[in-house]
């Protein structure tokens, strides 16, 4: 009989783990990404600088072929606030991971008490029929329960009881809620991941453009001084000349005003480069002025290399991080609902107990004292008041929002590529322009000066030609800067400075959940 019983509840097990295959509720299919039907123009041959389908390199910056930038991008890298604060989420989000996922196993647990109990003769006792008091000895005078009753007590006398033992617990994931509870789990650890990679590719393009800039306000710096040594010889030729008396006094005015205009910009300039450099300090979490000495050398602003390579517009999708957490998140919001709709399901959990119990210390040990209990235990949710369908609606209409949120994020990543092709190829023609203007003055203010100083022209002609070739030359300084800026922000616009996986968010989950944290860095990085 007792195999029978055994046997029946073994074929009652089985048959309840064969129903815990299935899972209720809508299964993620990543959405298809179709490429704008005007496919993004990358083909224009009329600048120096021409993107390519070949594929996007993670180190980007390395393109430009500076040192000093490639360092820093490494130091940011491993050093960056943000980033390390984004780092420590993902280990948050790995915590809840496999918090979420404790449910697919048993629970086994360990107890051991002794305790010092007595019967209420007013309580349940009271049920058997009138209580008196009873000897607290036996007549050998043995204490029948290891111990003696207060003085003046009455009812049952106190005694000790001992007892331990394991209990156990599974819950047959019957209807899939555990595994989709795990599966919403393992996408918001991977949306979390891709949070952090999207902070990489922020503070990668971050470090580029402050440390470009930074060359620009340099090279304007240098420039600007320049043309204070011109305005300073300029004021000695018109002082001359008015000492000589072929001029008036009208032509140094003139020529000292222009000098004190070119010296004042000096200081704004000196002050932009010291906060610039204080900025790449902060984003290498370093004090500021740290890195005063290794950038103080003034260099020239890093230019474009001939060939850009940005890979192909169909690629977008699984390049930049933005648009697969945004996927990771829908792919979280669709499993949340079948764990919604599993709870509208029995569950069926398989507890059991096994432990000894015993009045005195010295039985604690003996078989016979062995107390156990096993059996499955069935739950059916009748009336919930509302909370289980109101729990689906909310399910649902995150899953809504989330997919809106997918489609918004595609759709501006496009449109955001797009605008930085355009402004890359716009910052290069514009810049042709003024390097043609900035020959043209320079001719123009020699020319100016030496007829002024053969007396075949007036001083005006003079202050005209040198405002027109500093304002071409901060013009030509600034744009030269906003070329290589452009091409920051495209490779930012294109998701560059992480190593992209190939497939998807999925395929970037399963390479990297249980991976630690810092062997994934960006190629260069």
């Amino acid at each position: 009989m007792c195999l029978k019983r055994t046997v029946r509840a073994s074929l009652s097990v089985i048959a309840l783990l064969g129903l815990a295959a299935c899972s209720v509720g809508p299964d993620f299919r990543s959405p298809e990404v179709t490429p704008p039907p005007r496919s993004l123009s990358m083909s224009a041959n009329d600048v120096p600088s021409r993107l390519t389908d070949q594929r996007l390199n993670p180190a980007w910056w390395t393109l430009l072929n500076d040192p000093l930038l490639t360092s820093l991008e490494a130091r940011a890298a491993a050093q960056n606030l943000d980033l390390r604060s984004a780092q420590a989420r993902i280990g948050q989000s790995r915590a809840r991971l496999r918090i979420a996922g404790a449910d697919l196993y048993p629970t086994i647990s360990a107890n051991a008490s002794e305790l010092r109990e007595r019967a209420s003769p007013n309580g349940i006792l009271k049920l058997s029929g009138p209580s008196s008091p009873v000897s607290a000895t036996a007549a050998n005078g043995a204490d029948p329960y290891g111990t003696s009753s207060l003085s003046g007590s009455g009812g049952a006398a106190p005694y000790n009881l001992w007892q331990y033992g394991f209990d156990a617990s599974w819950e047959l994931d019957l209807w899939g809620r555990v595994r989709r509870t795990r599966e919403s789990a393992l996408a918001t650890a991977e949306a979390t991941e891709l949070e952090a990679e999207g902070v990489r590719v922020s503070v990668s393009a971050e470090v580029a453009r402050t440390y470009l800039e930074l060359r620009g306000v340099q090279s304007t710096l240098g420039i600007a001084r320049k043309n204070q040594d011109i305005a300073r010889a300029s004021l000695r030729l018109a002082k001359h000349r008015e000492d000589e008396g072929v001029a008036t006094h009208y032509d140094s005015a003139s020529a000292a005003a222009q000098m004190a205009t070119v010296s004042a910009s000096i200081p704004e300039l000196e002050r932009q480069v010291s906060a610039l450099m204080n900025a790449l300090a902060l984003l290498v979490d370093e004090a500021p002025h740290a890195l005063d000495d290794e950038l103080a050398k003034t260099a020239d602003v890093p230019a474009p290399p001939d060939s850009v390579p940005v890979g192909l517009p169909s690629e977008l999708a699984h390049r930049r991080p933005d648009i697969l957490r945004a996927e990771a998140e829908l792919h979280a919001a669709t499993a949340d609902i079948g764990a919604a709709k599993a709870n509208f399901y029995p569950t069926v959990s398989l507890t059991g107990s096994f432990g000894i119990q015993a009045l005195k210390f010295s039985e604690a040990g003996d078989w016979s004292a062995r107390q156990f209990a096993f059996g499955p235990v069935l739950h059916l949710p009748i009336f919930e008041g509302g909370r289980l369908v109101g729990t689906l609606a909310l399910t649902k209409a995150r899953q809504q929002e989330a997919a809106i949120q997918y489609q918004r994020t595609v759709l501006g990543a496009w449109h955001e590529v797009d605008d930085a092709i355009t402004a890359y190829r716009s910052d290069q023609l514009r810049n042709m322009q003024l390097s043609i203007a900035v020959d043209e003055n320079r001719i123009a203010f020699e020319t100016a000066k030496n007829r002024y100083g053969q007396g075949a022209s007036t001083f005006l002609s003079v202050l005209i030609a040198q405002r027109d070739l500093l304002a071409s030359e901060t013009a030509l300084s600034q744009s030269q800067t906003n070329v290589s800026v452009s091409l920051v922000k495209l490779y930012k616009a294109l998701g560059g400075g992480w190593d992209a996986p190939e497939g998807g968010s999925g395929s970037y989950a399963r390479a990297t959940i249980e991976r630690p944290v810092s062997v994934r860095r960006a190629a260069g990085g």
